[in-house]
């Protein structure tokens, strides 16, 4: 079994969170927000990213894990200096709190990790 670690320099920005509202007469449950993240790869280290893990809780401390390979379908190379954008969506009760890790590894195949910060999915008031 892996032991990750986190590698210095390599980090992850919430840069946006929004409601995505449901175009039918009566709005779906759970509801879609959608998220916008940028990893940073400020490291000395050539990084790539293999998988990620994801914990959803709502308001009730329910947890949903949620794991997979890449991220998007992607697999990042991110030499240093390099950033990787994208956006996606969790369907998920109103306010939870998403948080969690991207996985990798380096140019020595160390298995590295970068935490993805807590971040609240709200509805708009």
């Amino acid at each position: 079994m892996a032991t990750y670690q986190e590698l210095p320099g390599l980090r992850v920005s919430i840069d946006r969170v929004e409601y995505v509202p449901d175009t039918h007469a009566h709005p779906a449950r759970p509801h879609r927000f959608a998220y916008y993240i940028t990893i940073h790869n400020d490291s000395l280290r050539i990084v790539t990213i293999v998988g990620r893990k994801w914990l959803v809780t709502n308001a009730q401390g329910h947890r949903l894990v949620i794991e997979g390979d890449g991220v998007v379908g992607q697999f990042p190379r991110l030499t240093p200096g390099d950033r990787f954008q994208y956006n996606s969506y969790h369907l998920v009760d109103a306010n939870s709190t998403a948080e969690g890790a991207y996985l990798g590894k380096d140019e020595d195949g160390q298995d590295i990790l970068a935490r993805i910060p807590p971040f609240q999915m709200t509805l708009p008031s």
